[in-house]
């Protein structure tokens, strides 16, 4: 299972990220998110793109290992703590 430390700078950025154009209101933040918590209101049943497990599962699973799509996630993570993530990545 995907260890997520809920620092919540993923969903405070789904404007970086196309697939979430759909999730912010203008303001780059989910709409979802309780940002006092940085827990997501809607986790029991959001959206696929938002569990990375499941996602693993349904379109990443013929292409890679479930290691080194957890890998590529932790890195984006860590960029995003680092303040050096872009679009581009």
């Amino acid at each position: 299972m995907f260890k997520c430390d809920c620092c919540g700078l993923c969903c405070r950025h789904v404007d970086l990220n196309p697939m979430y154009v759909n999730f912010h209101s203008g303001d780059g933040v989910c709409m979802y998110l309780d940002q006092e918590t940085n827990k997501c209101t809607i986790y029991a049943e959001r959206p696929l793109l938002c569990n990375v497990d499941a996602v693993y599962d349904f379109l990443y699973s013929e292409k890679m290992s479930r290691e080194e799509f957890y890998e590529l996630n932790y890195a984006q993570c860590k960029k995003l703590k680092e303040g050096r993530f872009s679009p581009e990545d």
